[in-house]
C-alpha cells in the first residue's frame, strides 16, 4: 500500500490496558482527501423570521393609526407612532341594545350617569373604525363637548377601550379647537385610570410628560398609579419629583403610595438612605406597613447586595412585633439566593418551616433559583416534584428557572425535554421561557431548533418583546461577529421596539465578547445620551468587555467607580475583575481576591469559588485550584463539570494520573456527564505520556457516547502517535478525521511535519507543505522553521540551505524577510555546532 492511502480502516482487537499494539510499518505517501467546505452559522434567516415575527404580531395587535400631529402636544400622538404597546387584556364589549326616542344607545348598567345623547354619541365612538375617529371627533365637536366629554372618557374607561379614550383625550387637550385645551384634574384622573387598568405604563409615562402636571391638583389614587408607571418605565427621576409635588400639595400619601415610592428607590439603586427615611415618614404618620413593604425594601437590598442591611430591617420588624408572611419571607429567600448565598437561603426556609408559614409557587420558584445558583441542577428539577406533591402547580416561572439551570450546565437537550413536558402539561410557556430557551440554544448555535422556538411563540400567540430581541442581540456577542450585532440593533428598532437600558447592558457586553471594547465604550456614551442611567448591570458589561482584554488597571478603575458612585460590586462584578487578573497575568490581584474570599470579606458563593478555580487554572496555580476546590465542597456547592474539566486538565498537564482519574470519577459521581472538553482532556494526558493507543482508545469512547470530535481530539491523537514515531497510524487518523467530516488545520499539518522530520523523512514533509498550498493553507513561519531546525539537528546544512533557497519558488506567498529570518537561524544553528 505504500503510497496510497488505506482504503478502509483497520480493525482492531479490543485492547487492554497494558498490551502492546504492533504499529504498521508501512509509510503510505502524505495524500488524504479534501477537506470538506466550512458552513457558516444561518443567522440571517433567523433574523428575518423574528423581525417578521414581531411585526405580524404587533399590527395584528395595534392598527395603524391615523396621523394627525398634535400642536400642543407632539408627543401625545401615540397612536401614529412606531413604539411597542404592552399587551392589553381583551377589552369587554358593550351590549348594544333597545332604543330610546328612536337614538340607539349602550345599555350597560354601569353607564347610567351618561343622557342619552351621552350613549348616542359613545356608540357612535366606540363604532367608528380608529382611522376615521378623529374626523368623527371633529365633526361632532359641539355635541362632545355639550354632553361633558368627560363623561365619555369615563364610560371608554369603564368599557376597557382605552385606545378610544386615549384618542378621545389627546383630541380634546390638543387645542385644535375653538375652545383650545379642555383638559382639567378629572379626565386627567379618568385617563391615568384607564392607562393603569391596562397597564400601559410606557403610554402613560409619555402622556404626561407633555402635561404639566404641577398646574392640576389630583387625586393621590391618580398620583399614584402614575407613579407606578413612572417606576415600571424606569423614569425614577420622574417619580421622585411627583412624590415631591404630592407632598407639596398637601396631599397625603397613602399606604400603596409609600409602597410605590419605596419600590422606585430600590430599582433606582443607592438609595438606602432615602428608603430608610421613608420608613421614618410612614412611622411618624402612624402608617403600619404590610407585606408589600417588607418584600419591597428586602428587594432593595437585594439589588445592592446589602445582605446585612435585608437581615438587619426583617430581624428588627420582628422584634417590633411584625409576623412575616409568605411573601415576606420569598423575598428574603430571593436576596439570600442571588446572592449565592446558599446557606442563608436554606435557613430561610426552614425559618419557614418552623413558623408553620406555608410555602407557595414563589417559594418553590426562588428554592429551584438557588438549587440552580449553587450547581444543583439536578436538585432544582427534583422540585417540580415535591411542589407536585403538596398540590401546587409548577408554573412558567418555574419550569424556566429549570430549563435555565439545564441551559448552564450544558444540558441543552434536557431542557428541551423538558420543554415539551411543560406543554404537554398544560403549562403555557411564556416570553420568558420563549427567551430563555432561545439564549440557551443561541450559545450551541442550535439556529434550526431557534426557528422552531419562534415558529412555536407564533402558534401560542407570545408577542416577541425587547428580551427576545435583547436576546439574539446577546447571541450575537461572539468575536467575529460585530456586523450582526449591529445590524440586530437595526432590525430591532425597524420592527417597532425601543431599545432600554437592559438593550444598552446587552449591547456593551455584546460588543465586549466580540473584543470590541471601543464599540462597547461607544453604548455606554449613547446609553447615558439616551437618558438612562448606568446601574450594577452596565457596570459589569464594561468589566466583561475589559476582561477580554486583560487590561487589569482599567477593570480596577471600573470597580473603583463603582464604589464612588453608590453601587455595591456583587458576585460577578468580582468574578469579572478575577478573569482581568488571569487575563493579564496579574497573579497579585488574584492573590488579593483570594485573601478577601478566605477572610469573609467577599462571600465565597459558588460563583466566586467556581471563577477562582478557572483563573488559577488558566495561571497554571495548582495550589490555588486546589484550595478553592476544597472550599467550593467544604461550603456544600455542587462542583459542574467546567470545573471538574479544569481540575481533570490542570493534574492531566502535570501528569498525575491518579487525580485526574479521580476528577473522572467525580463527573460521574455528581450524576454529570463527560464532555468533549473532558475526552480531550484525558486523551491529551495519555498522549502525553507516550500513551498513544490508550488516547486512541478514549477517541474511540468519545465517538460511541454520541459525541462528535473535534479537530483537537484528532490532533491529540496524531501528536500522540507523530512523537512516537508512528506516522502511519497518524495517518490513518488523520484519513478517518476527514472522512468524518473535520478539517485539518494549520496544527495538524505541523504536527505532521515534526512527525516526519524527527524521523528523517524530509521527502514526505514536504509533501505536506505542497498538499497544504495546493488545498488553500498557507505554511507559516514555523512550519518552515520546524524543517530547518530538523536538517540542522541532522547536521545536514547544504541540504537545510538548499531547502530556505527553494521556499520562494514553492510557496510565493512567504515573504523575502521571513526567509531571510530562516536563513540566519540556520547560520546561527550552524556556527553552534
Amino acid at each position: 500500500m505504500e503510497g496510497a492511502l488505506f482504503s478502509s480502516r483497520p480493525a482492531f482487537p479490543t485492547p487492554t490496558a497494558k498490551t502492546p499494539r504492533k504499529p504498521s510499518t508501512n509509510h503510505p505517501k502524505f495524500n488524504p482527501p479534501p477537506p470538506p467546505p466550512s458552513h457558516s452559522l444561518p443567522l440571517d434567516s433567523l433574523l428575518r423570521h423574528l423581525q417578521h415575527l414581531t411585526q405580524e404580531t404587533s399590527s395584528t395587535l395595534h392598527p395603524p393609526q391615523p396621523t394627525n400631529k398634535n400642536p400642543t402636544f407632539p408627543s401625545l400622538r401615540l397612536a401614529s407612532t412606531t413604539i411597542h404597546r404592552e399587551k392589553a387584556p381583551l377589552a369587554s364589549r358593550p351590549r348594544l341594545a333597545g332604543s330610546e326616542n328612536g337614538v340607539l344607545f349602550l345599555r350597560d348598567p354601569r353607564l347610567g350617569f351618561l343622557s342619552g345623547a351621552g350613549k348616542s354619541l359613545l356608540r357612535s365612538i366606540v363604532e367608528q373604525p380608529p382611522l376615521d375617529l378623529v374626523s368623527l371627533l371633529e365633526s361632532k365637536k359641539d355635541e362632545i363637548f355639550g354632553v361633558d366629554w368627560v363623561s365619555l372618557l369615563k364610560a371608554l374607561e369603564i368599557l376597557g377601550n382605552w385606545e378610544k379614550a386615549l384618542a378621545l383625550f389627546e383630541w380634546a387637550g390638543s387645542g385644535s379647537n375653538a375652545e383650545g385645551s379642555r383638559l382639567d384634574a378629572p379626565a386627567i384622573e379618568v385617563m391615568i385610570r384607564a392607562l393603569g387598568r391596562h397597564s400601559q405604563h410606557s403610554i402613560a409615562s409619555k402622556l404626561f410628560d407633555s402635561i404639566p402636571l404641577e398646574e392640576y391638583c389630583l387625586d393621590i389614587r391618580a398620583y399614584t398609579t402614575l407613579l407606578h408607571a413612572y417606576s415600571r418605565t424606569g423614569k425614577y427621576h420622574k417619580a421622585v419629583a411627583l412624590f415631591k409635588q404630592i407632598k407639596a400639595k398637601g396631599l397625603s400619601p397613602t399606604l400603596v403610595t409609600y409602597n410605590v415610592i419605596l419600590d422606585v428607590y430600590g430599582r433606582m439603586g443607592r438609595s438606602w438612605s432615602k428608603i430608610l427615611e421613608i420608613l421614618d415618614e410612614m412611622k411618624s404618620r402612624n402608617v403600619s406597613i404590610d407585606e408589600f413593604t417588607c418584600s419591597t425594601v428586602i428587594s432593595a437590598c437585594g439589588r445592592e447586595g446589602l445582605l446585612e442591611e435585608a437581615s438587619m430591617f426583617f430581624e428588627q420588624l420582628k422584634l417590633q412585633g411584625y409576623v412575616p408572611g409568605t411573601v415576606a419571607y420569598n423575598s428574603l429567600l430571593q436576596v439570600y439566593g442571588k446572592a449565592g448565598n446558599f446557606p442563608a437561603a436554606m435557613g430561610v426556609l426552614k425559618e419557614m418551616e418552623d413558623n408553620n408559614c406555608p410555602a407557595d409557587a414563589v417559594t418553590y420558584n426562588e428554592l429551584v433559583a438557588t438549587y440552580a445558583r449553587a450547581g444543583f441542577y439536578e436538585e432544582g428539577a427534583a422540585v417540580l416534584d415535591a411542589m407536585a406533591s403538596k398540590g401546587i402547580m409548577p408554573n412558567s416561572i418555574t419550569y424556566t428557572t429549570v430549563i435555565s439551570g439545564y441551559g448552564k450546565a450544558g444540558k441543552e437537550d434536557e431542557a428541551l425535554a423538558l420543554f415539551d413536558r411543560m406543554k404537554k402539561l398544560g403549562c403555557v410557556p411564556n416570553a420568558c421561557t420563549y427567551n430563555t430557551m432561545l439564549g440557551m440554544l443561541g450559545k450551541k448555535s442550535r439556529t434550526g431548533e431557534m426557528l422552531d422556538i419562534l415558529s412555536d411563540m407564533k402558534s401560542n400567540g407570545c408577542v416577541p418583546n425587547r428580551v427576545t430581541w435583547n436576546t439574539m442581540l446577546a447571541m450575537c456577542g461572539k468575536r467575529g461577529m460585530e456586523n450582526y450585532v449591529s445590524q440586530v440593533f437595526d432590525e430591532m428598532k425597524k420592527s417597532g421596539v425601543e431599545p432600554d437600558r437592559d438593550t444598552f447592558n446587552t449591547l456593551i457586553a455584546a460588543y465586549g465578547r466580540c473584543g470590541s471594547s471601543s464599540q462597547a465604550l461607544q453604548m455606554y456614551d449613547e446609553m447615558v445620551k439616551a437618558g438612562f442611567s448606568p446601574c450594577t448591570t452596565t457596570y459589569n458589561a464594561l468589566l466583561n468587555a475589559i476582561a477580554r482584554k486583560g487590561d487589569w488597571i482599567a477593570a480596577e478603575s471600573v470597580i473603583l467607580d463603582m464604589k464612588k458612585k453608590g453601587f455595591k460590586p456583587n458576585e460577578l462584578s468580582y468574578s469579572l475583575l478575577l478573569q482581568t487578573y488571569a487575563k493579564g497575568r496579574h497573579i497579585k490581584g488574584i492573590q488579593a481576591i483570594e485573601e478577601e474570599v478566605y477572610d469573609d470579606k467577599i462571600f465565597p458563593s459558588w460563583v466566586i469559588l467556581r471563577t477562582l478555580i478557572i483563573v488559577n487554572f488558566k495561571c497554571r496555580m495548582l495550589n490555588g485550584m486546589e484550595k478553592a476546590f476544597e472550599e467550593l465542597k467544604r461550603n456544600g456547592y455542587k462542583p459542574d463539570l467546567v470545573i471538574l474539566n479544569s481540575m481533570l486538565s490542570i493534574y492531566a498537564k502535570s501528569g498525575m494520573y491518579d487525580r485526574a482519574h479521580e476528577m473522572f470519577d467525580l463527573i460521574h459521581q455528581f450524576g454529570l456527564r463527560p464532555d468533549l472538553i473532558t475526552h480531550n482532556n484525558m486523551m491529551n494526558m495519555y498522549a502525553r505520556g507516550g500513551e498513544c493507543w490508550e488516547a486512541e482508545d478514549i477517541l474511540k469512547q468519545l465517538e460511541e457516547s454520541g459525541l462528535k470530535p473535534d479537530v483537537v481530539s484528532y490532533n491529540t491523537v496524531i501528536n500522540g502517535f507523530c512523537k512516537q514515531g508512528l506516522m502511519t497510524e497518524a495517518l490513518r487518523i488523520l484519513s478517518d478525521m476527514m472522512a468524518k467530516g473535520v478539517t485539518p488545520c494549520m496544527v495538524t499539518y505541523n504536527t505532521f511535519i515534526s512527525g516526519y522530520v524527527s524521523k528523517d523523512m524530509f521527502k514526505e514533509a514536504d509533501d505536506v507543505i505542497s498538499y497544504m498550498i495546493q488545498h488553500n493553507c498557507r505554511p507559516d513561519e514555523l512550519t518552515y522553521r520546524i524543517i530547518v531546525d530538523g536538517y540542522c539537528k541532522a547536521k545536514r546544512y547544504e541540504e537545510a540551505m538548499e531547502f530556505v533557497s527553494g521556499i520562494l519558488n514553492m510557496d510565493s506567498s512567504f515573504s523575502e524577510q521571513s526567509v531571510n529570518k530562516l536563513t540566519l537561524r540556520l547560520e546561527e544553528n550552524k556556527s553552534r555546532q
